[in-house]
């Protein structure tokens, strides 16, 4: 009887303070900073559509294809391995590069986004339907939005959920300072929304004008690190046609080599990518 009860009291024990050792659901319901990253950079390339879930699953499909391929052709399993490597990378620098034309896109036609809201604050206008007649007067990479909180708001009703789910979908910095800017006149009121947006405006108009000519002006530097780092690799590649080539990378000297030349090329590729980018503007509201 006694050790029953001992048994029953430890149980219990375990059982109350498994929560606090092991939070596994806390973990399970709260998405990865990392995951979190991916979605924002998915919704920013227009994949909102797409779960993060299938583009990791086509990386890791495509990365053992080619180490497959790379194996069979070539033979040199390190060399299979980085192939495959780079190549589950592919997608996710696909949805990064899309994701940043489309922001550069967006940068030229917020202004015109802010101007379309000046108009309708001033014609008189309900700011809601300011807003969503942006959905069919505003600029066509936009509309697509503003249909989604015209769309919101008219099955809610509820001005500050519409901006959320439209600041969730367009997942950019300049769209959250114009949507708290709305949020807060909505929510407070004054006199001076106009004029706010139209500084926000003209201050968008000058920061695109600048950021375009330095990104010209550096274009050469990026363009400079990607032929540093395609390079050798290409050389490599072809060397590895050669069977007698093939067998000497095939051995520990050759390994050592080849990891050599990753590490150089991803720390010089690094560096020369740190020099040439712009500061890019961090989500404050999310």
């Amino acid at each position: 009887m006694t050790l029953a009860i001992a048994l029953s009291g430890g149980v219990g024990l375990f059982l109350a303070l498994s929560p606090v050792l092991w939070p596994v659901s806390d973990r399970r319901r709260r998405p990865s900073p990392t995951w979190n990253t991916v979605r924002e950079r998915m919704n920013q390339a227009g994949l909102e559509h797409v779960s993060v879930s299938t583009l990791f699953a086509v990386s890791i499909i495509l990365a053992l294809a080619v180490t497959a391929v790379m194996f069979a052709v070539i033979a040199v399993p390190i060399v299979a391995g980085l192939a495959g490597a780079v190549t589950a990378a592919i997608p996710l620098l696909g949805v990064g590069w899309r994701a940043k034309s489309r922001r550069h896109a967006a940068r030229i036609v917020w202004p015109d986004v802010v101007d379309h809201l000046v108009s309708a604050v001033r014609s008189g206008l309900a700011l809601p339907d300011g807003v969503s007649s942006l959905a069919r007067s505003g600029p066509v990479a936009t509309r697509k939005a503003f249909a989604q909180f015209d769309a919101d708001y008219r099955s809610t009703g509820n001005f500050g959920f519409a901006l959320d789910r439209a600041k969730e979908a367009i997942a950019d910095p300049v769209a959250d300072r114009i949507f708290e800017i709305l949020r807060m006149s909505r929510e407070v009121g004054g006199s001076e929304l106009s004029l706010v947006l139209r500084n926000l405006g003209s201050y968008l108009r000058q920061e695109a004008a600048v950021r375009l000519e330095v990104e010209a002006r550096q274009s050469w530097v990026l363009n400079a690190a990607r032929l540093g780092v395609a390079a050798p690799w290409i050389v490599l590649a072809m060397l590895l046609a050669r069977p007698e080539a093939a067998s000497a990378y095939n051995s520990p000297a050759g390994t050592s080599v080849i990891l050599g030349g990753l590490v150089v090329t991803v720390v010089a590729y690094r560096v020369m990518i740190g020099i040439g980018r712009l500061p890019e503007e961090r989500r404050w509201f999310r």
